[in-house]
């Protein structure tokens, strides 16, 4: 273990990564944003979700430095009352929540169809490409609200308030495997002719192990690349479908929920409802996609 963190200390990542005070700025800004949505009950001055604390009476309150401003509210209060302090820490929970669900399951699935049709090729890797290059004829916000319908015309209504989260992940996760399949398909089909794999082949280790031993661990540099990226992209995927009312209900409000409800209040004089979560969530993505860019370049040997 302590040879393992020297080597990454002593690395050319870390001496990019501390050369760069644009990127210290945005893992810390990303660290802010994860750690307060994890411990989002020990953060927030008070729960947004609970109906006891809420007053009717204290809706619409500006923010702390405006006349009328309340010290319990830093940033105001919308229409339920609720601290938008508050509520943009739990909403920033479901939103990252969302969006690091659906890039986990983008990665396992487009890992997976991406090593299959690399390493196999023939009819398996047309079939699966052919599928690609339809799905990316279409955009991602489209895919996502095509299978978010259909969820909710399969699904009861009662039962998809439910599984709201699961639908989400699986919407957004389906418009973002591509990405990695075809990655992993560039990569595994390079390797798969590489001696080291053809000796494993003649030993009999089963096609299965190969390519998580062998081909796997090679490609993984760019998996991560995309994965941060499309972290900002699925953030943002699930703000605009919440925004459009097909996402998070408004009983669990994320960032984009909050937006949309902020919106309707927006020329009426409240305009601290929608601008705080709508500035939240620009943040959050700008930082995290500085990150995926930083990445991509420390990664390319090219570029050293």
């Amino acid at each position: 273990m302590v040879d393992v963190t020297r080597r990454f200390f002593d690395s050319d990542l870390w001496y990019s990564f501390t050369r760069s005070p644009v990127i210290i700025v945005s893992a810390f800004v990303t660290l802010l944003f994860v750690g307060s949505a994890v411990f989002a009950p020990l953060v927030a001055p008070n729960d947004p979700f609970d109906l006891a604390s809420i007053d009717l009476l204290d809706s619409f309150i500006p923010p702390i430095w405006q006349d009328g401003g309340d010290s319990r509210f830093l940033l105001g209060t919308d229409d339920q009352g609720r601290g938008i302090f508050s509520t943009i820490i739990y909403g920033s929970r479901i939103s990252l929540g969302v969006g690091f669900a659906s890039v986990l399951f983008a990665m396992v699935l487009g890992i997976s169809l991406g090593l299959i049709s690399g390493y196999f090729g023939g009819a398996v890797d047309a079939v699966i490409m052919r599928a690609a290059d339809v799905q990316l004829t279409f955009p991602a916000i489209l895919i996502a609200l095509l299978i978010d319908g259909l969820a909710r015309a399969v699904l009861p209504r009662d039962f998809h308030s439910e599984v709201w989260f699961y639908v989400l992940v699986l919407a957004i996760g389906l418009s973002f495997w591509v990405q990695y399949a075809r990655t992993v398909r560039g990569s595994a089909m390079v390797e798969r002719n590489k001696e080291y794999v053809q000796a494993a082949r003649v030993i009999g280790i089963p096609p299965v192990l190969i390519m998580l031993r062998h081909v796997l661990p090679n490609v993984m540099g760019p998996v991560l690349v995309i994965a941060t990226i499309n972290l900002a992209i699925a953030v943002i995927t699930e703000a605009t479908l919440s925004f459009l009312g097909v996402g998070v209900p408004l009983t669990s409000p994320s960032l984009g929920t909050l937006i949309r409800v902020g919106n309707d209040f927006l020329f009426s004089g409240e305009w601290w409802i929608t601008i705080f979560p709508g500035l939240a969530l620009a943040v959050l993505v700008l930082a995290v996609n500085l990150l995926g860019d930083w990445l991509r370049d420390a990664l390319n040997p090219k570029l050293r």
